[in-house]
């Protein structure tokens, strides 16, 4: 069964869906895995602390960016086309953070025959601290196609 988001149904300054997840070892270690990216850092909380961070070991960003990305891909369906994602690392998180990916509809316009959606997103933590502010851009079916 598929599922679309269409552009036609999407306004300006409509919030998507969230998307929530609990980090911790666990999850830093599978994602290690399959990145091939095993950083004491991330690993080991006498590295961490070492690296001036006082829990510990602490969160990747980059798995704060793949967290974007699911969030844009849970939300849009399958015929959407993720176009661009961007963010900033503001902050770090620690084990254990529940961290939420949300995003807001800033424009929506057509280019080059693409139907496409700008969104500021963001990685909150339980706290509401804003981790990693960014923008993404994704194309969407329209029901006329």
């Amino acid at each position: 069964m598929s599922y679309n988001v269409y552009w036609e149904d999407i306004e300006v300054g409509a919030e998507i869906t969230p998307w929530s997840r609990k980090t911790d070892f666990m999850n830093w270690n599978r994602y290690a895995a399959v990145n091939d990216e095993f950083v004491y850092i991330h690993m080991d909380d006498v590295a961490g602390r070492a690296a001036l961070n006082e829990a510990g070991a602490f969160g990747m960003g980059n798995l704060r960016f793949a967290y974007l990305h699911n969030m844009l891909r849970d939300w849009a369906g399958d015929e959407a086309q993720i176009r661009k994602v961007g963010c900033q690392y503001r902050s770090i998180n620690q084990k254990d953070d529940v961290l939420t990916c949300t995003g807001v509809v800033t424009d929506k316009r057509v280019e080059d025959g693409e139907h496409l959606i700008d969104l500021k997103v963001d990685v909150v933590d339980q706290d509401g601290k804003s981790t990693a502010p960014g923008e993404a851009t994704v194309a969407l079916p329209t029901r006329g196609e």
